[in-house]
């Protein structure tokens, strides 16, 4: 069975916020970056354990995308964050 992909309300706020942080200095890499984290979420169904344990406990980490946590029969996408914020 698949697990289905549900992306939290904050995570979804967090991945504009950093799109519209980007947009004012470079619009192309802005969408750039917001495709690469959406193609790496969309991912997560068929490969969850793709990634590296997470630094909170019970979570997963992604490099380009959002942290995310594995149940029983979804993927929550938890938050997105810049390079440069503090996490967690």
């Amino acid at each position: 069975m698949m697990l289905s992909l549900v992306w939290l309300e904050e995570a979804l706020d967090d991945l504009e916020a950093i799109i519209d942080f980007m947009e004012v200095q470079n619009p192309a890499a802005a969408q750039r970056t917001g495709q690469a984290i959406r193609d790496t979420a969309a991912q997560l169904p068929q490969h969850p354990y793709m990634h590296r344990t997470g630094r909170v406990p019970g979570t997963r980490e992604a490099l380009v995308t959002p942290n995310y946590r594995i149940g029983i029969d979804s993927i929550e996408i938890l938050a997105v964050k810049h390079t440069r914020q503090q996490y967690p």
